[in-house]
């Protein structure tokens, strides 16, 4: 089916040299045969193909015209066809008619008589301007014309009678086939019924004309002739049409069978397949919403027509399904499509809900969405479909019709209600700032043979300037069970961990690219054996940065791991692991502060003191004896708090309960009231600045704890 003609006027898969869906060529077969049944019984007449607009028509009378010449040189019918619509008056047509028999008729000498007859009579009645316009004649013979009909018989009855004559002569039938009449204007239309009617009413000369006749009652009843009068219109046309041929229903089988044979063929023209899944969903898409707006053959034609033209380099980058709605939504409803980027943080979840929608019942929901789309012109019959296709693309349309809502599982099949996917949809490709599908992968494979490559280094590009989308695409893997290069990613990530450029995103701004890579870190170090942890945390934690990321994680898993069983020991196993993983990224972050024991608190770095406070995740021991050492070499304790505890955590405690675990695994709770006593024990004094103010409030958040916590109130 790869061979589907998608972009030409012939109905879609419905050519000559392909199957015969719709019963086109047995239907043609029958017209052909009536039309010899009408020759048998008279020397001229008017046949009309009736057919409502898109059902076929133009396949019927393009397999009679190839039916027809095939056997024209074995005695039969001669084909000449007339486009109506390039001329604006009966002269210009009438001579053109007779100039599309005259050039139906064969070339060789037995027929000369008969194109010069036909060639007379249609110079005869039509005014001279048109005969110079139709026949291209130069000033010369534009002359010679004048001269002829001046000396000549130009009566038209004597070109008509000689003509008449030729044409019995001849003694082949000429069928002159005209489609479409139902789209001339009034004057137009009347002009061609005038001309098949009188004029052209010559021996064996026959008529096969084509028209919707809901369309074409309409605008005759707009014509001067007919007046407002259906059933005048009717009788009119009774009195023009001999024999009525009326297209044979496009039944739903019909159509299922041409949209499952032209889906076939998109498919196989880009190398794609369904899966079990996909065939779900899209036969609960076309069963439910579409099959109802696809009755036509056109219709389906121009679908799948655009489907084709514009799934190009999205093979593969997106859910076909998902773009098979799309496409339908912008080839049949193309406001109600323009509506889905309007609405892009709505429909992929990622606005802010106004307070007026936070407690907003589904039918609201659903009432707004019918307004929206009334205002972008979908027809009331055609609303619920539409919010229906909706509501299979984008979770919160899903939701407010009473559905689950999984914007995991949408983002998993790169749907158009993901944020990381919905651009694709609506620029028909991969944009700039996106990775495909392919480089995405190929990237992964280079991580996991550590073998360099471009899309190697593009995607750790992205891993550091658009953090959050990549890392939730490296997680969309993950929960799909794609085998990841889980070591390759978190050493990328430790490199980079300092670094990151992307902007906070989510509501308010809380979801910083630190904390993506924190939670992909977290799922990558749980994805490895145990006995390989160790060693992958180390490596990370050979520059600061990537120390801090390997802390963080290793607190992150054994957290976890401890809350799955929290009854349960932990097996030797795990604990040879993480004890021997605290060991080395302590070793790593002890390496790394050693210039700063020999600088004053106030000389630590923004890095260093994020060094300190990940150190608590390691070996406590060593850190609080490390810190301890420097209070006795010259740190002031209470300028570390002040440089530990910035004075911006409002509207924060300067110390809740949880900094004050992370201060006693830093330093220890009591040896650091052993080191402040004499403040602690000394009533607060006005501060004189704010540094002073900042740090009377940490001793008197010491002074409540040491008071709760005191043996007297035991």
């Amino acid at each position: 089916m790869a061979d589907a003609r998608f972009f030409n006027d012939e109905p879609f898969l419905d050519h000559e040299e392909g199957p015969d869906l719709l019963g086109h060529g047995q239907y043609a077969q029958h017209v052909i045969s009536l039309l010899d049944r009408v020759r048998a019984q008279t020397e001229t007449g008017v046949l009309a193909l009736i057919g409502p607009w898109g059902s076929g028509k133009s396949s019927v009378l393009g397999k009679v015209t190839r039916r027809l010449r095939e056997t024209a040189n074995d005695g039969g019918w001669l084909v000449a066809e007339l486009n109506p619509w390039l001329y604006s008056d009966l002269e210009s047509l009438t001579l053109a008619l007779f100039s599309e028999i005259r050039e139906a008729l064969p070339k060789d000498g037995r027929w000369s008589e008969a194109r010069e007859k036909i060639g007379g009579f249609g110079k005869a009645i039509s005014p001279l301007g048109k005969v110079t316009a139709l026949f291209g004649l130069d000033s010369e013979g534009l002359i010679q014309e004048v001269s002829n009909r001046i000396s000549g018989d130009t009566s038209a009855s004597a070109a008509k009678h000689k003509a008449e004559e030729a044409l019995r002569k001849a003694g082949h039938p000429v069928l002159v086939i005209m489609d479409d009449l139902d789209r001339l204007t009034p004057e137009e239309l009347l002009v061609v019924f005038k001309l098949v009617r009188l004029v052209g009413h010559l021996p064996n000369v026959y008529y096969l004309i084509s028209f919707d006749e809901r369309t074409l009652l309409d605008v005759l009843q707009r014509s001067e002739l007919v007046g407002n009068s259906e059933p005048r219109a009717r009788d009119f046309l009774e009195k023009i049409i001999q024999v009525r041929l009326d297209l044979p229903a496009f039944r739903e089988r019909d159509a299922d069978t041409l949209v499952d044979r032209s889906l076939t063929a998109v498919l196989a023209s880009h190398s794609l397949t369904l899966t079990p899944g996909e065939q779900q969903r899209l036969s609960e898409a076309y069963y439910r919403y579409l099959q109802v707006r696809l009755r036509t053959p056109r219709a389906i034609k121009r679908f799948f027509g655009q489907v084709d033209a514009t799934l190009g380099q999205l093979t593969g980058n997106v859910d076909i399904v998902d773009f098979l709605i799309v496409t339908f939504l912008r080839t049949s409803e193309p406001r109600a499509y323009q509506l889905l980027w309007q609405h892009r943080a709505e429909l992929t979840g990622t606005s802010m809900d106004l307070p007026s929608r936070r407690d907003e019942r589904p039918e609201q929901g659903i009432e707004r969405w019918r307004t929206r789309l009334q205002g972008a012109g979908v027809a009331e019959q055609h609303l619920d479909g539409v919010i229906g296709l909706m509501g299979m693309l984008f979770a919160p349309v899903r939701q407010a019709l009473g559905h689950g809502i999984n914007f995991q599982a949408i983002a998993r099949r790169r749907g158009i209600g993901s944020i990381d996917y919905f651009d694709r949809y609506m620029v028909f490709g991969v944009p700039d700032d996106d990775l495909p599908e392919h480089t995405f992968d190929t990237a992964l494979q280079q991580l996991a043979d550590d073998t360099p490559g471009t899309e190697a280094d593009e995607l750790l590009l992205r891993l550091r300037d658009d953090t959050q989308r990549i890392t939730r695409r490296i997680g969309y893997k993950r929960a799909a069970g794609a085998p990841l290069p889980a070591a390759a990613l978190l050493k990328a990530a430790a490199s980079h961990y300092g670094h990151l450029t992307a902007a906070p995103q989510g509501a308010l701004g809380l979801f910083t690219a630190d904390r993506a890579m924190d939670f992909l870190a977290k799922d990558l170090l749980a994805d490895l054996a145990e006995p390989d942890r160790p060693s992958i945390l180390k490596t990370m934690a050979e520059t600061p940065d990537g120390a801090v990321l390997a802390a963080r994680t290793l607190q992150r898993v054994t957290s976890r791991d401890d809350s799955d069983a929290p009854d349960r020991p932990q097996a030797a196993a795990t604990l040879d692991w993480i004890g021997e993983a605290r060991s080395l990224i302590s070793h790593e972050i002890t390496r790394h502060l050693t210039p700063a024991a020999s600088r004053p608190v106030h000389g630590l770095t923004e890095l260093e003191i994020t060094l300190i406070w990940a150190w608590r995740h390691t070996e406590s021991e060593v850190c609080r004896t490390w810190i301890n050492q420097r209070f006795d070499q010259g740190w002031n304790p209470l300028d570390l708090l002040a440089t530990l505890l910035p004075p911006d955590r409002t509207p924060l405690p300067v110390i809740d309960d949880a900094t004050l675990q992370s201060l006693d695994a830093l330093i220890g709770l009591e040896a650091l009231y052993s080191r402040l006593r004499p403040l602690l024990d000394t009533p607060a004094a006005a501060p004189a600045d704010p540094r002073e103010e900042h740090q009377q409030g940490i001793l008197q958040a010491l002074r409540q704890h040491r008071a709760r916590n005191s043996p007297s109130n035991s």
